[in-house]
């Protein structure tokens, strides 16, 4: 489950966080990183458990309001949206009561959250359609819940905050969490009753691997890596540069270096995407245009040995806005605060001693 997109998004928090932390101890990091990583995938069971919360929460309303009919002589409420054959086989699923034993997460402490839920489900189009359709099928029961996560569960403030009391880790992975979440969803057959299996923490060692070894060679070759942004910076201004920017194209360089099998145009452009996320709002076009040309001066030189293929340019997803409770990093470039860094003040001091140097 845990990608290479989420994996370059915690490195570079993570990155971040180990320069403003004074105690710069690799093996702490390296560790940080990877509970990092396994909090995403707390949450996508987590947010699993939810579906299985709200349909018990709906019967118990459904036991409720039959009491009530069976009193007054009142018609049946509908059982349909209360034993929803994807949502029961869900809460049978193996691998997700084995998780909410391990982890001891649940909803049961978030009740008033789940009920606002219920209620504003029994009040959305979709559901009314739902009950007043007769098909009864397991592919229509599947459906409704893809329709009711993506439109009251994927872009949900209520939702976003009580993830966040809970969890610091989960500021940022919700939005990537949410596609595998839907992903899930789809996959689930009835065949496969409770033994239905869930996505794997990682797809592959490999990409556990990737996330170590990035953050690994970011970290420990870093004065290499920013000399090779001195060398090529001669037409851009430093003064320009963020700090977020130079963590940015450290990581990037590091891939380029790292792993012979990623294409610079891969690399270049997600990290691009993640300059635009997280850092100021010209960053983007600046890290493109320095990525760029440290690539080419790598390849130039021997240090690089891949090719240089055209970029053409690619649809971004519409992401969710940010808001200041994603990171530190976010929050204090939304404050203004810009850090330099070190190659950024040796070049305002050499401006400035050009300076004087002209007026004398």
């Amino acid at each position: 489950m845990i990608n290479r997109e989420l994996i370059r998004i915690k490195i570079v928090q993570l990155t971040y966080a180990y320069y403003q932390n004074g105690n710069k101890l690799m093996d702490s990091a390296e560790k940080e990183l990877l509970f990092s990583l396994s909090k995403a995938y707390d949450l996508y069971n987590y947010l699993l458990e939810l579906i299985v919360a709200v349909t018990q929460e709906e019967r118990n309303r459904v036991e409720v309001a039959t009491k009530k009919a069976e009193r007054e002589g009142q018609p049946m409420p509908s059982q349909k949206f209360a034993y929803n054959k994807f949502a029961v086989q869900l809460e049978e699923n193996k691998m997700l009561q084995e998780f909410a034993e391990t982890q001891k997460q649940s909803w049961a402490n978030s009740v008033e959250f789940v009920r606002g839920l219920c209620n504003q489900i029994e009040q959305s189009q979709a559901y009314a359609d739902y009950m007043a359709d007769t098909d009864d099928s397991y592919e229509a029961d599947r459906e409704i819940w893809r329709k009711i996560y993506r439109q009251l569960i994927q872009e949900n403030e209520a939702l976003d905050q009580l993830l966040e009391e809970q969890s610091l880790y989960w500021n940022d992975d919700k939005e990537v969490v949410d596609t595998f979440v839907l992903k899930t969803i789809k996959r689930f057959d009835p065949k496969n009753k409770a033994k239905q299996e869930l996505l794997p923490e990682y797809k592959d060692l490999e990409d556990k691997d990737f996330a170590v070894k990035l953050f690994r060679s970011t970290i420990l070759n870093a004065d290499q890596y920013q000399r090779y942004m001195s060398e090529t910076s001669r037409n851009w201004d430093f003064s320009r540069l963020a700090y977020m920017d130079v963590v940015i194209m450290q990581i990037a360089i590091a891939e380029m270096l790292t792993f012979p099998n990623i294409p610079i145009s891969v690399t270049i452009n997600e990290y691009v995407d993640l300059a635009k996320l997280y850092s100021t709002p010209k960053s983007g076009g600046y890290i493109n245009g320095m990525l760029d040309s440290i690539a080419r001066y790598l390849v130039s030189t021997g240090k690089l040995m891949k090719t240089i293929e055209d970029r053409p340019q690619r649809r971004q997803a519409p992401r969710r806005p940010m808001t200041p409770r994603l990171n530190r990093a976010q929050a204090a470039l939304e404050e203004g605060e810009v850090l330099r860094s070190r190659y950024a003040a040796q070049a305002e001091e050499q401006a400035e001693q050009n300076d004087e140097e002209r007026e004398d």
